[in-house]
């Protein structure tokens, strides 16, 4: 009587053991072992095209760029940790981190090509064209892009913590749809600027070759759009779900989109044309935020 007992206390035991780990293994940060090739193979991408952008940026001073490349400094240090996090999937650090890294570069690519288009509007002469003020665009689109900006890094803090990721994630998704609303809203006002200009052109805008940094600018848009996109349904699906639950999707959807933008810019680089102050034939500052930053990041003040 007491050898058949004794199975049945060990298993009762077994099981109770069992139960008080589940919680902690059904809140695993990563539903698959993350790839290390994957990772760096787009590591060695981001790192070559942010150090091309380096160059350019120094090169034609082109200060506006800065967000955009402190965002490309973002992804390959994003996808080391990754690679880190091959090695070290229960470290909460790690997993925030790269969260992060790899969650907020779109809202720095955005800040620039928020101030490309202000300094297009400038250089072509075509403030009466757009149906906001050069100066006013900067500022309200970058602030929106701050906020969004915030918000995800608010959220994607908290989607370490079982307790918190609810919560996490829906503050993400604001930050999402927030960013997405803005770029909607950039979008429109890039468009009715470029179908005014091209109406009735100035004369600056005779001389230069305006149009494709503005081609530059819309499939910028339309990658980090698609990416937005992408990463709302990710997070709506939850931890669980079929887009955050498949490694190759992050790398589809965000990195090669991601990597997209920074290609593009460096192939049509405005610097070209909108880089040195003195080649801006005598346009007007953004405003005061520019000018401030420019002073701030050590850029030239006339």
């Amino acid at each position: 009587m007491a050898s058949s007992t004794l199975p049945s206390v060990t298993q009762s035991a077994t099981a109770v053991a069992s139960a008080s780990t589940a919680p902690h293994k059904a809140f695993a940060y990563y539903q698959y072992d993350p790839s290390v090739p994957a990772a760096a193979i787009f590591t060695v991408l981001f790192l070559v095209t942010t150090a091309f952008h380096c160059l350019q940026a120094f090169r034609k001073r082109t200060f506006f760029f800065i967000p955009l490349i402190v965002g490309g400094f973002f992804e390959w240090i994003g996808y080391i940790t990754r690679i880190l996090a091959h090695y070290n999937m229960d470290s909460k650090g790690i997993f925030i981190t790269q969260t992060l890294l790899l969650l907020l570069p779109p809202s720095l690519f955005a800040a620039s090509i928020y101030m490309v288009l202000g300094r297009l509007i400038l250089y072509t002469q075509g403030e009466s064209m757009a149906p906001i003020r050069a100066s006013l665009l900067t500022k309200i689109f970058v602030a929106g892009d701050a906020l969004s900006f915030l918000v995800q890094a608010g959220g994607g803090s908290m989607m370490a913590s079982a307790d918190r990721q609810a919560l996490g994630k829906n503050l993400v998704i604001i930050g999402l749809v927030l960013q997405i609303l803005f770029f909607g809203l950039f979008v429109i006002t890039s468009m009715i600027f470029h179908r005014r200009m091209t109406t009735s052109p100035t004369i600056a805008a005779l001389e230069a070759p305006w149009q494709k940094y503005m081609y530059a600018l819309y499939a910028a848009s339309l990658l980090i759009f698609i990416r937005s996109v992408f990463r709302i349904f990710e997070f709506a699906g939850g931890h669980d779900g079929k887009l955050m639950s498949t490694e190759v999707y992050i790398y589809i959807f965000d990195a090669a989109l991601m990597l997209g933008v920074m290609v593009v810019f460096n192939v049509v680089h405005p610097g070209a044309i909108i880089g040195r102050r003195e080649e801006m034939k005598g346009a007007m500052p953004l405003g005061g935020l520019e000018s401030g930053s420019e002073s701030f990041l050590g850029g030239p003040r006339r």
